[in-house]
């Protein structure tokens, strides 16, 4: 390995979600992978062993909690106890994608708030920092008592739109009211203006375009969002800037949890590409022409590197 890293100290783990971003994060870092096999006994419990010495290590567990994702929580859970159980001096969750981030409040009576249960029982298990992308409500780091590192993956993805050569005018595009502080994000990068969708939902995973404030005429749409999982939201919400004058529709999402008739769904729509990261696996089904795939692997390997030097993350986070 031609970029090795000096310290030895510095370890890093793979469980099962997202073996390739793993890969691709040890390979940027100048590590090799932490040998661990995680395996099923017949009745599907999750049997973890860690095959060589962590003692006294600052280890990095690299595990995206997208589907299945009761699984690959509890597959992360007995991570960290056998690293605990195991003398690591340092247990460092790396979750490019945060499971459960929706459930971030009650929103009618007698819900759990399923997001600040994953974060304690993290903790309760031995966590001793976490690092996020892109959380779907920023205050899910308020859950935690341990150091929480929140990285963004608009840099990544404005990034890629300059590249581009578009025929007219951009203009960003929130697809709700809750998503307008990442597109403003987005539109400063780009120097560009932004619009928002207003729709209602009358049930969950449907969703309903009601009118666009923003003007939008002639201008090339670029729709932004954090998770995009039916892909309801953000095809109607393409369907509609194309209705009202819009030249073309461009979407991209941190998170493609893309779930459902989501692939059918973009096939369809007016959307001419859909930009996403690979903070979650894209299985090959779900590949196709319209979507292009970033890494996000050298941001969270730049983060992982701050963090065991002890030094500033939050350049990461503009």
């Amino acid at each position: 390995m031609s970029n090795q890293y000096l310290d030895p100290n510095l370890k890093v783990f793979s469980l099962n979600s997202n073996l390739p971003l793993a890969r691709e994060i040890a390979k940027f870092i100048g590590v090799e992978l932490g040998k661990c096999s995680v395996t099923r006994f017949s009745d599907g419990e999750i049997q973890i062993n860690i095959e060589e010495s962590i003692r006294g290590g600052d280890v990095y567990v690299i595990q995206s909690t997208s589907q299945p994702v009761n699984e690959n929580i509890m597959e992360l859970l007995i991570m960290i106890d056998a690293l605990k159980r195991a003398s690591a001096k340092t247990i460092n969750i790396v979750m490019p994608y945060y499971g459960y981030a929706r459930q971030d409040r009650k929103a009618r009576a007698r819900e759990p708030i399923t997001a600040k249960l994953v974060a304690t029982l993290l903790e309760t298990a031995g966590a001793t920092r976490v690092i996020c992308l892109d959380l779907h409500a920023p205050q899910i780091q308020g859950f935690f008592d341990i150091p929480t590192d929140h990285l963004m993956g608009v840099p990544i993805l404005a990034d890629y739109f300059k590249t581009r050569d578009f025929n007219s005018e951009i203009v960003i595009v929130s697809p709700d009211h809750g998503g307008v502080t990442r597109a403003r994000k987005l539109a400063e990068r780009m120097k560009a203006p932004i619009a928002i969708i207003d729709k209602r939902r009358p049930r969950p995973n449907v969703a309903e375009v009601m009118n666009i404030v923003g003007n939008i005429e002639g201008k090339t749409a670029i729709l932004i969002d954090d998770i995009i999982d039916t892909a309801g939201t953000i095809t109607l919400a393409a369907n509609a800037l194309i209705e009202n004058g819009a030249s073309e529709v461009y979407a991209c999402c941190t998170h493609p949890v893309l779930s459902g008739p989501a692939i059918e769904r973009i096939q369809n729509s007016k959307i001419k590409e859909l930009v996403i990261t690979n903070s979650i696996a894209l299985p090959e089904e779900k590949k196709i022409d319209k979507i292009i795939n970033l890494s996000v692997a050298p941001l969270l390997g730049e983060a992982i590197i701050r963090v065991h030097e002890e030094q500033s993350v939050s350049t990461l986070f503009d």
